[in-house]
């Protein structure tokens, strides 16, 4: 369901001017003004929720959030890199965006499809009484797409068989080091690397970020063809999956979280994963141990929408009390 643009504006303005004040009372950065752009969503929106799934732990400097509600990503765009900032208007509901960098025009250009303009959540037709009570709870749900694949797989890969927090960590420190200071006014942010500069990034750096050889190796086998990989995000997600699962080490789980985000797929729920069968499982049949097959089964009413069936679940707080002790984390950086 399309939106519509706000009317009697232009759909992009130049903001004239020096600094641009930053929340917090953080010091800015000498920056070129921004590109900005206005977007009505067709209904409730809410950021936190919209956006979440693109933040990779609470210190991704690709993404940040500010006291007033905002966000800030930095991205690499097929125009280069690309600062954008997004804030919703209470009176309105209208989404603004001011971007700065190569790539402002274009993220603007992706800017409602990032906010959800092409998910419709009226598709979907809860069949469990706790699915239908989270999506009551949380109608400015939306599925966001970025059309950006690399930057949602390599996160996903960095995330296969560890911890979160190893995973967020890895991310933190190759990012930093050897991505760029994002364009604009927020000096924290960063631009990931490009596909050249990751794939020169010498073996023992990845040991010291906590990257085994496996996730590296995968890594860099898909940058060598990240050309090819970025065509995924025009793709229909079965067919997304397909091109990203011929790399070796990038299989059904990896996919599904890196097309989730990059392609807006409501159908691809995530399968292989430690803890999802089981949280599935026990919010609609009290199965804790709940196993792929089961999790399939019991999703199979939601028939292309099972992803979103499973964030409402995830959403809903229903979730098995813990028994066994949490996944040890490793730490091959010490070795």
């Amino acid at each position: 369901m399309a939106g519509r643009f706000a009317p009697n504006r232009p759909t992009r303005t130049t903001v004239r001017g020096g600094h641009t004040p930053l929340p917090g009372g953080a010091v800015p950065r000498q920056a070129t003004a921004p590109r900005t752009r206005r977007w009505t969503p067709p209904g409730p929106l809410d950021l936190g929720l919209v956006l979440g799934p693109l933040r990779r732990g609470p210190a991704d400097p690709t993404f940040r959030t500010s006291p007033d509600g905002s966000v800030w990503r930095a991205s690499r765009t097929p125009a280069g890199p690309g600062t954008l900032r997004v804030a919703l208007r209470a009176d309105s509901g209208t989404a603004e965006g001011a971007a700065w960098g190569p790539g402002a025009e274009w993220l603007l250009d992706q800017l409602p499809a990032l906010l959800g303009e092409g998910d419709d959540p009226a598709a979907f037709t809860p069949r469990h009484r706790l699915v239908a009570v989270s999506q009551h709870r949380r109608p400015g749900l939306r599925l966001t797409r970025t059309s950006l694949v690399l930057e949602a797989l390599i996160p996903s890969i960095l995330e296969q068989k560890v911890t979160t927090d190893e995973a967020y960590r890895a991310w933190r420190l190759l990012v930093r080091k050897y991505g760029e200071p994002a364009p604009g006014p927020d000096g924290r942010l960063h631009v990931m690397p490009d596909p050249r500069t990751w794939a020169l990034i010498p073996s023992w750096e990845w040991h010291r970020a906590g990257v085994d050889n496996k996730r590296a190796s995968t890594i860099l086998r898909a940058v060598r063809v990240a050309r090819r990989l970025e065509e995924a995000a025009a793709m229909e997600p079965e067919q997304a999956q397909e091109r990203l699962e011929l790399i070796p080490g990038i299989g059904p789980w990896t996919s599904a979280e890196t097309i989730q985000r990059s392609n807006g797929a409501p159908d691809a729920v995530t399968v292989g994963d430690l803890h999802l069968p089981g949280i599935v499982g026990y919010a609609l049949a009290g199965d804790r141990h709940a196993d792929d097959a089961a999790m399939l089964e019991l999703l199979a009413p939601y028939p292309g929408q099972r992803h979103r069936a499973a964030r409402l679940i995830l959403l809903s707080g229903r979730t098995p009390a813990r028994r066994t002790p949490k996944m040890p984390r490793g730490d091959i950086a010490s070795l």
